[in-house]
């Protein structure tokens, strides 16, 4: 998998995604048929996943834990699986525990998903989510794994990003597409349009021909006092930066100096300094994503300064329609309750 989304993969495709072109299509064939033939193991609880169609940040980690925010409120006991991005959890399921766990170790977004749910970080899927059941979760939620995941999706939703879409609409290495996108609505139940924009009306367009259910959600920022009318340094490493420094704008806040780094980045003390540097040098208010925020704890001297500095803007997602999560952990349980039938 690529680590870092290319720049040409979000514009028009261009010469360069025509030149590799035949590795995009040897990639997307591989792809594909592990999508239509692998085995997936039948856990026993419903399964719901939150996935996309491409690389890069669609929005999943907020609309996960506002539909196990729905879970928990309809009396089940939801609990979240992921594979992380810290590279360290390895052999056994690890439950994140937010207290002492760090985004090194575990990933950024379980670190944020464990804020609403029990989060078991696995690249075995199947024993994340049996070491769940253990702890009596009875309502899962898959945090990414739609193409990959080994165990069996009772309903997939997959999350796309309103302004950035599937990019180019090429598969890797030619975009950011992980399949080709016939052959992942062959697999998808419902299909949730994160905010504004047309990016994600091809996608629309072909979950309508197949049927598919849609749903529309936008992200809500909860910025803390002191961003309104302040000169800011804006600071991010996720999937999409400019939607970050775009909400900064939005909270009221004026981007004076926008610094993007790459998803997942974890920051060295070079990058604290220099960004605390260049903040105490134009008189800046410094600001962050809580992803970014979390990846900051455990850090040298300076890190921790950028930490106490740093102002950090939350976000949920909120359903355009209120009783939407209401209905997609319905439609879930409703799969789930076929499946046991089906035994």
């Amino acid at each position: 998998m690529v680590s870092e989304a290319p720049p040409f993969w979000w514009g028009k495709a261009d010469w360069r995604a025509f030149a590799l072109w035949p590795f995009a299509a040897a990639y997307g064939a591989v792809a594909a048929k592990r999508m239509r033939t692998a085995p997936r193991e039948k856990i026993p609880a419903p399964v719901l996943c939150v996935g996309n169609l491409t690389v890069g940040g669609s929005g999943k980690t907020p609309v996960a834990i506002a539909l196990a925010r729905q879970a928990a409120a309809m009396g089940l006991t939801p609990g979240i699986l992921s594979r992380g991005h810290g590279g360290s959890v390895s052999g056994h399921p690890h439950l994140v525990d937010p207290d002492h766990d760090s985004a090194r170790h575990v990933g950024d977004e379980p670190m944020l998903l464990a804020r609403a749910a029990p989060v078991a970080v696995s690249a075995d899927r199947a024993a994340g989510a049996r070491a769940l059941i253990a702890q009596g979760c009875d309502f899962l939620i898959m945090d990414d794994g739609f193409q990959s995941a080994r165990i069996h999706i009772d309903y997939a939703l997959i999350v796309v990003d309103a302004r950035r879409g599937v990019g180019n609409g090429h598969v890797i290495p030619a975009g950011p597409m992980r399949a080709g996108l016939t052959e992942q609505m062959r697999f998808t139940d419902a299909v949730l349009k994160v905010g504004e924009g047309d990016g994600a009306n091809r996608v629309l367009r072909q979950a309508a021909r197949a049927g598919r259910a849609f749903f529309e959600a936008h992200v809500r920022a909860h910025p803390p006092q002191g961003i309104a009318g302040a000169r800011c340094l804006a600071f991010a490493g996720i999937g999409d930066p400019g939607k970050f420094f775009d909400t900064v704008a939005a909270v009221g806040g004026e981007v004076a100096v926008a610094r993007s780094f790459g998803d997942h980045h974890f920051y060295s003390t070079f990058d604290a300094q220099d960004l605390l540097d260049t903040a105490e040098a134009q008189g800046l208010t410094i600001v962050t994503t809580a992803k970014d925020a979390v990846r900051l704890d455990h850090g040298g001297e300076a890190i921790a300064a950028l930490k106490r500095q740093a102002k950090v803007i939350e976000i949920e997602a909120v359903f355009d329609i209120a009783s939407a999560p209401r209905a997609i952990v319905s439609e879930t349980l409703e799969a789930w309750r076929r499946r046991r039938l089906e035994k």
